[in-house]
This record gives structure tokens, sequence and C-alpha cells, in this order.
């Protein structure tokens, strides 16, 4: 659905590329699965129009797929593409209170994550992904539209039994924000957020952290009306009501995944992250 000229760009200037036309406004996660469903490899790539890949970027992840079958997801070391010594995201995080965010975000580059190790979920800014993982677990949720559709696919690779690694070695530049919108993000934020919890969080964590999941909401709901002069904070209360009217819908889709689970609590646990050992919030 782009009207930018962009199509025409990339069949001028990248003859070679198969440019999929959708002809609508799909959102991220529609876009994203079309690629995904047309593509052939065995590895998918999801990267954002508005990135500068490393020149080594690409063979440290497919490295990483090979040295670790039991891998699903890839995620990348993300950097700023005007301040290429501050952090992006160094791979996902998702607290024990229902709050998602990225590793890492706005600090500097000092070697404080250049460990390969298990993350959450990798950001879909610079996400690989092995095929045979989403044939099993389904490609992006549609009824996210954008934002927080990696952080429900981390989700739903981890209850499957699949592990996410964080690879220091594949280092992106993200251009922030070129292609997005802080009031249609928060929007989403609001309600995705919700979705993640009422679609992923099991019950026995929940029946665990139930008081903390509300205080985390509350904390947003409380912030929003504090500012809520502004369109930002607007839209996040919106989305929090969204959020509470789509719990029918995520509830139908958290039946197949919570049957299907095959990690335990204390595995599962072990993934989320303290709130007070965030390193950044979403």
């Amino acid at each position: 659905g782009s009207t930018d000229g962009s199509q025409a760009y990339v069949r001028r200037a990248f003859p070679e590329v198969r440019l999929l036309a959708l002809g609508e406004n799909r959102g991220f996660t529609g876009a994203c699965n079309a690629g995904m469903r047309a593509a052939q490899s065995p590895i998918l790539i999801l990267l954002n129009n508005d990135t500068e890949t490393d020149p080594g970027w690409l063979a440290a992840i497919l490295d990483a797929f090979t040295r670790h079958p039991h891998v699903g997801s890839v995620a990348s070391k993300m950097l700023l593409f005007d301040r290429r010594d501050h952090f992006h995201t160094a791979g996902d995080f998702y607290r024990v209170d229902g709050i998602p965010g990225n590793r890492g975000v706005w600090q500097k580059d000092e070697g404080q994550y250049e460990r390969e190790e298990a993350v959450f979920s990798a950001c879909g800014g610079a996400a690989a992904y092995r095929r045979a993982m989403l044939d099993e677990i389904g490609l992006l949720d549609d009824d996210f539209f954008f934002s927080c559709e990696d952080v429900d696919l981390g989700w739903r690779a981890h209850l499957a039994g699949w592990a996410v690694l964080y690879v220091p070695t594949a280092i992106v530049y993200h251009k922030l924000k070129a292609t997005g919108g802080s009031v249609t993000g928060s929007y989403y934020d609001g309600r995705n957020f919700l979705y993640l919890i009422w679609k992923n969080y099991p019950a026995s964590l929940l029946r665990q952290n139930w008081r903390l999941v509300l205080r985390g909401q509350w904390e947003i709901t409380r912030a929003a009306l504090r500012h809520w002069r502004g369109a930002a904070a607007r839209a996040r209360l919106r989305g929090q009501v969204a959020g509470l009217l789509g719990l029918p819908k995520m509830w139908r889709k958290r039946r197949e995944i919570q049957a299907n689970r095959r990690i335990t609590d204390d595995s599962l646990l072990a993934l989320l992250t303290p709130i007070d050992d965030t390193g950044g919030a979403k």
C-alpha cells in the first residue's frame, strides 16, 4: 500500500529483488507474513527498511543456527544509526509483571552485551527465524498489526520448547522511528501489552505474579493519566481499553498455545526478567 514511490524505486534500483506489492496496508505483521510465506529458505529474516547491516551480519546469523539446532530465532545486536556506540536493543526482555522491553536501550556500548546468550525474543527490526519453528508455531499474529508481535512470537517459541539466541557479532544499525510514529506506537503498545498476557502468560505463573501484573498495568495507566493532554498518552489509554475488549479473541488462541506447551514453569520463569533488572524499557 505504499504511495511514496518506494515500489518504483526498488524495481528500478534493485531489479534482482522480488517485490511483493500488497495493494493495501496490512501492518507490520501482514507485510512480514506475506514475505515469509513467499520465501523458500530454511532460515527467514526480517529486516527493517531503516537499517544498515554490518558486513558480517548474515554470516554470524547463519553460523549461530548451524551451531545450535535447538535455536529457533536469532536476535541481532542493534545499534543506533546516528550514534553507533549506543544500543537500540540487544534482544528483547519480558518482565514478570508482563512488560516487554529492549535490553540495553539507549545505553552506550561498553562491552556489556558481548556474550552470546539466551534472550526472550528477537526485535522484529532485525530478526531471524528457523522455518521449522515457524511451521510449528505459526507466523506473526496479524491481530497485533504493529508492536509486540516479535515478543508474542518469542512467547510461542519458548512455550513450544525452542530457544532464542542473542548473537553480538550480528550487528545492525537502526535509524529508529524513521518510519514509525509515537502516537500510533503508544496505542498499539497499550493494547498489545495486554494481548501478550491474555494469549501467552501461563495461568500457573499468573497465579504467582498477578499482583505484579496488575501493578504494571496500573503504572502504565497512571503515567498516561498524568500526561492525558498529550496525544500519545491518550492513545495509550485507548490501547489499554482495546486490550481489555480483545480478551475473548486472545483467549481463544491461548487454549491452543497452552495445550501444546513443552516448557516447565521453572524454565519459563528463568526467562522472565525481574522488575529491578531490565536494562531499559520499551
